[in-house]
């Protein structure tokens, strides 16, 4: 689209104009006023003799600004419709080779109103006859082609701020899968299937929880119940595969630790919208367990543990503690009987360690996500000095926070860690 403007009309007339040949004028002996060196016809073609490339050096010295960019403007044009036609070729026709051309054909509409030239409402009517079509040739409805249509509508309306259409596509989606497992799941040449549509339904139930969590639509039950059915089932899945020693060429393959603890997070965060921080503490243990390498999640995983153990009870204290122990973290004992105090030190101690771990990793393996976690950690440990009646410290933690969160452009870290200096400031 952007070439179009730099090939106008008007240009192309010109360059016709100036190739065609000229009429002759044949005039009477008696008028040689017309054979004068003042007359313009015979000077404008005493401008056109020569050949083409001297008249273009002539014009360019005439005009080397005006001729520049007009020069850039011409291979800008038409580099813009050869980049256009291969971004077409490459990434619109070829990613719908898998459809029959009959859906392809509707998908390309609908995909032009979503992402070149947004039409919700045009992308939508072409979503739905691409879905009636592939209905009507008896495409599968839980295949990846047809799921990924009914996800990109439900993006389509979230991305518009529609959550409640969204979240009715994808618990269609949902329904539909649960459906075919109970029915076909368990079918032996259904295997390698089973664990593709598994997936993506614990996927689905993901997002549903996310939606139902979004202030729009506010709906915390139905949210955790989507993310509990969702970690059981990875984690009997897991399970299952574990004691039957399944392969992942018997089955195909099933979520890797990397994925199964961003799903523990997910449940995490609902239950922390909840303030129930007793619930979410081992989760975000679980999945820090799981992390593959410490990098910089670790950091955010960390510092959610620390904010965790800070809010809820002594007992969830223990088991911080007992997972610390395994992992050569040293921390004070909570032992049975663990005060308010041990609580608190823990946390400062989780969050201590995320500074810690977040010092050792370097580019390129650091990225914003670690400069974000240290920044949280410190606003954290803040928050613990208050609760320890610590004021002094809890300003040099804010402080701090505020130095870095400024300096990578976290704003809303800034305006946190500013708000809680300024209330500890004036409490005197």
């Amino acid at each position: 689209m952007s070439g179009r403007p730099l090939l106008r009309l008007p240009i192309r007339q010109t360059f016709k104009q100036a190739f065609q040949p000229t009429r002759r004028i044949h005039t009477a002996p008696k008028r040689p006023q017309f054979q004068t060196r003042s007359n313009p016809i015979h000077n404008g073609q005493k401008r056109f003799k020569g050949s083409f490339a001297e008249n273009a050096q002539k014009l360019f010295r005439e005009n080397p600004v005006s001729v520049s960019l007009a020069i850039v403007a011409m291979i800008g044009g038409v580099t813009g419709i050869v980049y256009a036609n291969i971004i077409y070729q490459e990434y619109i026709i070829k990613s719908f080779h898998k459809y029959p051309e009959e859906v392809a054909k509707k998908l390309r509409r609908a995909l032009y109103y979503t992402n070149y030239d947004l039409n919700p409402q045009e992308a939508l009517k072409y979503y739905k006859q691409a879905l009636q079509v592939a209905s009507e040739i008896g495409m599968d409805p839980v295949g990846d082609e047809i799921m990924g249509v009914k996800i990109q509508v439900a993006k389509l309306m979230e991305d518009i701020e529609q959550y409640p259409n969204a979240i009715h596509i994808l618990e269609a989606v949902r329904g539909s899968n649960l459906l075919w497992l109970e029915k076909f799941g368990s079918l032996p040449e259904n295997k390698e299937r089973r664990t593709k549509v598994l997936g993506k339904t614990v996927g689905v139930s993901v997002k549903l929880g996310e939606l139902y969590g979004t202030p729009e639509v506010w709906d915390r039950d139905m949210a955790q119940e989507r993310l509990v059915w969702a970690v059981e089932t990875v984690l009997k899945e897991k399970q299952r595969r574990e004691n039957a020693n399944v392969k992942d060429e018997d089955e195909g393959p099933w979520m890797n630790d990397e994925e199964i603890g961003a799903t523990l997070e997910s449940l995490a965060h609902s239950y922390e919208a909840k303030d129930q921080h007793y619930l979410a503490a081992p989760l975000f243990l679980q999945a820090l367990a799981l992390q593959p390498t410490k990098d910089c999640h670790t950091i955010v995983l960390m510092s959610n543990v620390a904010s965790s153990l800070a809010q809820q009870s002594p007992r969830m204290a223990r088991e911080a503690q007992a997972y610390a122990t395994s992992q050569n973290i040293n921390t004070r004992p909570s032992g049975p009987a663990a005060t308010r105090e041990t609580m608190l030190e823990n946390a400062k101690t989780w969050a201590q360690k995320a500074l810690d771990v977040a010092a050792t990793i370097k580019p390129p393996v650091r990225t914003e996500e670690c400069d974000i976690g240290c920044a949280v950690a410190l606003h954290n440990l803040g928050e613990f000095a208050e609760m320890a009646k610590d004021p002094d410290s809890a300003k040099r933690q804010y402080q701090e926070a505020i130095s870095l969160a400024r300096a990578i452009g976290f704003e809303e870290g800034v305006a946190q860690s500013s708000e809680r200096l300024r209330a500890l400031s004036s409490s005197g």
